[in-house]
């Protein structure tokens, strides 16, 4: 039978964890780690996510610091912005919702992010301190998939894995967090030619592709480990990127959608903050 890897639960000690160190930082220091959230718009995908990144930082006893802008907010307004939070002692963490309104240079606005205060790992710094193997903060949902894989006993070192997506949000990290591990990596994306050929052989298949359902069976040997990024909305529910019923019985374990990789990319975000904190302290 295939072992449903239950997010939630791995989410749940995470933030547990973090909420202790947080209380015994604030009774240590008598200060607390503090996340900014700049939401510029009124997208309402992004307002619900931004909504439970700080309901989970006021969880674990972090300061709830948010700046909602208007969706003609200009370039130089985010700016400013940025760089106040910036020089904020009491801000651990900033993070700038994306996307933004269409014709700002999100790129350059991220760049301005301290790489110490970068806690969604994003800016052209901390990519380049992942790539050298560096310590630094790590994007959230790639960090999430690595602590999954830990906390389920997952062989990484040796093992193959491959990585069906090439984001900068996710796979292109992704790909660095599991070589760092000495995996054997390999990459696909919506070009590869024979897309089931290169994942079949694949002990550790990650997918993060944005294409609801696109791997199946035929794209999974028996006993690999599934990991399902991806998360559509459908007139029924939740759906991934991974047909997740077809692989009863062929995967050894595999990530539901809802509840699998999503609740981890808020834990890792605390675990991120708290980790920005201590080292500013």
């Amino acid at each position: 039978m295939t072992t449903v890897i239950d997010g939630k639960k791995i989410a749940r000690d995470i933030r547990s964890r973090v909420a202790g160190e947080v209380a015994s930082a604030a009774r240590a220091r008598g200060r607390l780690p503090g996340l900014a959230t700049i939401l510029a718009g009124e997208d309402p995908a992004s307002s619900v996510y931004v909504a439970s990144k700080r309901r989970a930082a006021r969880e674990a006893g972090m300061r709830d610091v948010h700046r909602p802008l208007s969706a003609q907010v200009t370039q130089d307004q985010i700016a400013a912005v940025i760089d106040e939070l910036a020089t904020d002692p009491e801000v651990s963490g900033i993070l700038l919702q994306l996307p933004l309104p269409a014709g700002l240079d999100a790129a350059a606005l991220i760049d301005r992010i301290p790489v110490a205060k970068d806690v969604d790992g994003l800016t052209t710094m901390s990519a380049g301190l992942l790539a050298r193997g560096v310590p630094g903060l790590r994007p959230c949902t790639p960090a999430g998939v690595m602590e999954l894989l830990d906390t389920e006993g997952v062989p990484v070192k040796g093992a193959h894995a491959v990585v069906v997506g090439r984001s900068e949000l996710v796979g292109r990290p992704m790909t660095e967090m599991l070589l760092h591990r000495d995996a054997t990596v390999t990459t696909a994306h919506k070009h590869t030619t024979d897309l089931a050929a290169v994942t079949r052989p694949a002990d550790i298949l990650i997918v993060a592709t944005g294409a609801r359902g696109l791997i199946g069976p035929e794209h999974v040997k028996h006993g690999a480990t599934v990991i399902d990024v991806g998360i559509h909305r459908t007139p029924v529910g939740l759906a991934g990127d991974v047909r997740a019923a077809e692989l009863d019985g062929i995967a050894a374990r595999i990530t539901p959608v809802p509840g699998g990789v999503g609740p981890m990319t808020i834990a890792m975000l605390m675990a991120n903050t708290l980790r920005a904190f201590q080292s500013a302290n």
